[in-house]
């Protein structure tokens, strides 16, 4: 058999601050997304602050402001991210990177060619294609002076490190340099729960931070360590098995693919078929052409070309008779305890209970959010409410879902941002004085 390639899909839940708009222009703050659109009057656009921090422009240069209005960084960088924590990568030029802090202060000055959010204390850093780190402090830790490295994590990093002229292995440092564990691999993972996945001979195994071989070198692949398992693919059979964290095997090597893990399920294939394994290597319910993940206990699936929704418990919650064009991501799961389905090119909505509240009426729809679907009528769009009432009449050519209390609509060929009462909030000197939102009492 060929060799089975297998992709662990690990989604992680995150969050930041809560963000809190100030003064006297119409603050409205989203308490779900954590970010707050002000719309400002006197220049007929929106502030956006993400974590109270907004990025400002003058010409083609950047900075950052707070909501006070207190200037942190002056224009002066060419490209700019979003802060992540208190980080923020910037940009001298298109080439040149540096990362700062929530105060402005140059962690990194933007002279890397590439720069890395910190893990484990230390920020990776790229010059001269060479790989090196410096701490979140800002001092420099290790030189660059390796042709490639991992990240940090649990206080090890993966290097690639020559032996000799003509010979490289892959090893780990610690954060002082220093080699701790020799670079015999041919390939390496960064440490996850106290193991690293390794390559020797052409096979991959695990070690423990003391170098011990702890899983044998003698799979065609093997997964990191994630929340106690892992998965290894047989080097005769080609497929995978998952095993716990004392390297014991909880199942056969019977699975071609391991799709993702969520909810406390694996969602893998066997025998062309995909089912739900759970973290114990029992095989719960399956036999699907597809299957998503669980999202807050419910999944899309697929049998004889035809889509529905099951729970946790394997049951039917939607009988598995619907369509999917397959281009909505979020048909079939739950956005505000409604689910978008689709019938002979129609579409309306499903409660958890598998009650359908909003007829299979339109030619297209979006999903739910902040209490409105944009939804569509002979090629026009409008809003209804999560009841199915209708909000607004079909005149937008096209129409986005709310975010961040702000939608897009296009109405004769030009877009406008409108807010959850209808009101236009940007590029508004051509909107129609006339649409308005009509809510039921």
């Amino acid at each position: 058999m060929g060799k089975t390639k297998i992709i662990v899909i690990l989604l992680l839940l995150f969050g930041v601050n809560a963000l809190y708009a100030q003064g006297k222009k119409n603050a409205k703050k989203d308490k779900k997304d954590n970010v707050v659109i002000v719309d400002d009057e006197s220049c007929g656009c929106e502030l956006v602050f993400i974590d109270g921090i907004q990025t400002i422009q003058r010409g083609d240069l950047f900075g950052f402001k707070r909501e006070d209005g207190t200037i942190i960084v002056e224009p002066k960088y060419k490209f700019v991210d979003k802060f992540h924590d208190n980080y923020c990568l910037v940009y001298k030029d298109y080439n040149l990177c540096g990362l700062i802090d929530r105060d402005g202060r140059e962690i990194v000055p933007p002279e890397y060619e590439e720069v890395n959010y910190p893990t484990d204390g230390m920020i990776r850093v790229r010059k001269n294609n060479l790989y090196g780190f410096i701490d979140t402090s800002g001092a420099k830790a290790i030189e660059c002076q390796y042709r490639t490295t991992s990240g940090f994590s649990e206080g090890l990093a993966v290097a690639l490190i020559d032996i000799d002229s003509n010979t490289a292995g892959y090893g780990f440092i610690d954060k002082n340099n220093k080699l701790q564990i020799a670079p015999k691999y041919e390939y390496a993972m960064a440490f996850q729960e106290g193991r690293a996945v390794v390559k020797l001979y052409d096979r991959f195994g695990m070690i423990d931070r003391n170098g011990k071989e702890v899983l044998p070198c003698k799979y065609l692949e093997v997964t990191n360590m994630f929340e106690g398992r892992f998965f290894a693919v047989d080097a005769s059979e080609g497929k995978a098995a998952l095993f716990d964290n004392r390297y014991k095997r909880l199942t056969d090597f019977v699975y071609e693919k391991i799709l993702l893990y969520q909810e406390d399920f694996y969602v893998v294939m066997r025998d062309g078929s995909y089912l739900f394994l759970s973290r114990d290597g029992k095989e719960k319910f399956g036999r699907y052409e597809e299957a998503s993940g669980f999202y807050d206990g419910y999944s899309m699936v697929k049998r004889d070309g035809k889509y529905g929704i099951i729970n946790k418990r394997g049951k039917i919650i939607l009988p598995i008779e619907y369509d999917n064009s397959g281009y909505r991501s979020m048909e079939y799961i739950f956005s505000e305890n409604l689910a978008m389905i689709e019938k002979d090119g129609k579409y309306g909505f499903v409660n958890k209970q598998g009650k359908i509240v909003i007829p299979l009426i339109y030619n297209s729809a979006q999903h739910c959010t902040e209490g409105l679907i944009p939804v569509s009528k002979e090629y026009m769009w409008g809003f209804i409410d999560k009841e199915g009432n209708q909000v607004c009449d079909f005149v937008f050519t096209a129409a986005s879902y709310f975010e961040w209390g702000r939608a897009e609509v296009v109405y004769n060929t030009e877009v406008f941002k409108i807010n959850t009462e209808g009101q236009c909030v940007k590029n508004c000197k051509n909107y129609p004085q006339d649409i308005k939102f009509h809510f039921k009492q």
